[in-house]
């Protein structure tokens, strides 16, 4: 208990479609407004993706992009993450656009490629809003999210040494974390670590606790005691696995890109009601919640004032 724990908030991602919840944010104003409100319920760092406003598709856009990140900037000083993971099916060129043109003081870094599967939520819903949702789960059947080494050293190139960047190194399986320590021993990247263990996706390592204990102890054995990790599980598993992970000495990651559930049969209306969830099962176990100032301090962040939006 001797750190307080860093709440992420992933806002809206690119697994969720529209017809699965009405609450999910889609538009630049919606984006920003439930990154402020998330930030103000205690969350220390913002995980961001863009859609595309007309339809609530995935977008890795700039432009997109700078119609809300100056608003989240200018609305809070939670540390703004944003994804170099994109979507399935886009270039490394698409996915880091975005990121090289912000500038931010911290990114997503998928440390190998997976089978992604979303296809199975197809058959669960009955109507669809956009005419692209079906075809879009449906394709992930087939498809692949891939991160290779080359895609790894060029992120960590091109984001990090070439714009002093930090990174969330999302680990979906075990051998995630070999990759890892592998970007080490050459000399990539140095400590201080923030590993997010991503839970529950099928094509990746399961939501269970057996898994989550064996990815921590392993990332120990690897890197040392002293790293910060926190852990994404899909779903249902969303609450629990985070307060699992909270009592085994990490932090927790919510938001409506991982779940879009408050409790099981009830959505959650906003991001920021899943952040005051955890942040109350915090202090019920006796726990504070980190600012971001102690988050930009343990993560040794370059501030905000070094962004360019």
């Amino acid at each position: 208990m001797a750190n307080s724990v860093i709440i992420t908030c992933a806002i809206t991602g690119s697994l969720h479609t529209p017809s699965m919840s009405p609450h999910l944010p889609i538009t630049p104003e919606q984006i920003a407004s439930e990154s402020i409100a998330a930030a103000e319920a205690g969350a220390a760092i913002l995980h961001l993706h863009a859609r595309d406003p007309r339809d609530g598709r995935p977008t890795a856009s700039p432009e997109v992009f700078r119609e809300f990140l100056p608003r989240i900037k200018a609305g809070c000083d939670a540390i703004i993450n944003i994804t170099t993971g994109g979507a399935v099916g886009m270039s490394i060129d698409e996915r880091l656009a975005a990121a090289e043109a912000a500038s931010p003081e911290m990114t997503s870094l998928n440390m190998g490629t997976l089978n992604f599967g979303l296809f199975p939520v197809a058959s669960r819903i009955k109507n669809f809003r956009y005419d692209w949702e079906r075809a879009y789960l449906e394709g992930t059947r087939r498809g692949f999210f891939r991160n290779t080494f080359e895609d790894i050293e060029a992120i960590i190139t091109r984001l990090g040494k070439g714009h002093g960047a930090r990174f969330e190194f999302e680990c979906y399986d075990v051998g995630h974390l070999n990759t890892l320590a592998w970007v080490l021993d050459q000399k990539l990247y140095d400590p201080p670590l923030f590993i997010q263990f991503c839970l529950g996706i099928l094509g990746g390592i399961g939501a269970e606790i057996d898994h989550l204990l064996h990815m921590v102890r392993t990332a120990q054995r690897l890197f040392g005691a002293d790293i910060e990790w926190s852990v994404l599980a899909a779903g249902r598993h969303q609450i629990p696995m985070a307060t699992h992970n909270i009592l085994l000495g990490g932090n927790a990651r919510v938001g409506l890109e991982d779940s879009l559930y408050l409790e099981r049969g009830r959505l959650a209306t906003s991001n920021a009601e899943q952040v005051k969830k955890i942040a109350r099962i915090l202090a019920e176990l006796g726990y504070a919640v980190a600012t971001p100032s102690e988050a930009r301090e343990r993560l040794r962040l370059k501030g905000t004032s070094q962004t360019t939006f």
